[in-house]
């Protein structure tokens, strides 16, 4: 019989591409799907899929329970919109809401794993059975960056870590040293769209920076990158990536990489180390 592993499935591709990989590691995933959220697709790679509103906290523990879980992990987006209002939370949710200290993503996702370690069921890294797509120091893709560009990045890297400290965004995007636009609550692609529209009549490279926070929990969160977003960043004037190795994972790596080839983005996987004395 398969080893059980569940997974909270937010929106986008990352549930999608941590349920297929699971499948084809011999493992029956059971998802928590969230109403107007999660993709219908989910329920291709799950082998059962229960559809809770968001704000239902008894009901995905329950059903956990019921299916003999004792691992699952959080994967996937849930908009800020959707965080602030329109939550109909119930009577385990309420009494989850009641005890924050504030209505951050991370405060609310730290209690929720809190809610489910109580009943024995244990939240894994969001990386889980996809290491393999967590970006590696260097050159990732296209050609190394110049002087000027990795002056920017640097920068770019201090300034993004400030806002990611902050909780505010995790991405700056940059030119010539000098920050265009910073990510809130629109997410990176929209952050890079302003960027572009802001500077299209004066030309030159952009540079995007992307970051973890600062004591990352790998729990839930992560940074993500994929193809879409090189082509916005192609679309919006945008010539050079720079990614924190470790804690940011791509979604689609033969996509990805065929996608910067394609735009001819220069990818670069950084850390603290990378841009000494700059």
């Amino acid at each position: 019989m398969p080893d059980k592993i569940g997974i909270i499935a937010g929106g986008g591709n990352f549930p999608l591409l941590f349920a297929a990989e699971a499948r084809k590691a011999g493992r029956e995933v059971c998802a928590v799907a969230l109403d107007g959220i999660t993709s219908r697709e989910i329920e291709k790679h799950a082998a059962e899929t229960r559809w809770f509103r968001l704000g239902n906290v008894g009901g995905p523990i329950d059903f956990f329970k019921e299916r003999g879980v004792r691992k699952t992990l959080m994967a996937g987006s849930v908009p800020h919109v959707n965080i602030f209002g329109g939550v109909l939370p119930d009577l385990r949710g309420a009494k989850l809401l009641l005890k924050l200290r504030d209505k951050k993503a991370n405060a609310i996702f730290a209690a929720i794993a809190d809610e489910l370690a109580s009943e024995g069921i244990e939240v894994a890294s969001s990386a889980t059975l996809l290491e393999h797509l967590l970006v590696k120091p260097g050159v990732l893709a296209g050609r190394h960056l110049g002087s000027d560009t990795l002056k920017t990045a640097a920068y770019g890297w201090k300034a993004a870590r400030t806002l990611a400290a902050l909780d505010i965004g995790l991405t700056v995007v940059l030119r010539d040293q000098v920050v265009v636009a910073a990510e809130g609550i629109e997410g990176t692609d929209e952050c890079i769209r302003r960027a572009g529209a802001l500077t299209r009549e004066k030309g030159g490279e952009l540079t995007v920076v992307k970051v973890a926070r600062p004591g990352q929990d790998m729990r839930f969160d992560l940074p993500v990158a994929g193809a879409r977003t090189l082509r916005v960043m192609k679309e919006n004037g945008a010539a050079a990536l720079v990614l924190e190795a470790g804690k940011t994972l791509i979604l689609g790596m033969e996509e990805f990489l065929a996608a910067a080839k394609d735009t001819g983005i220069a990818v670069l996987g950084a850390d603290d180390s990378t841009f000494p004395g700059r």
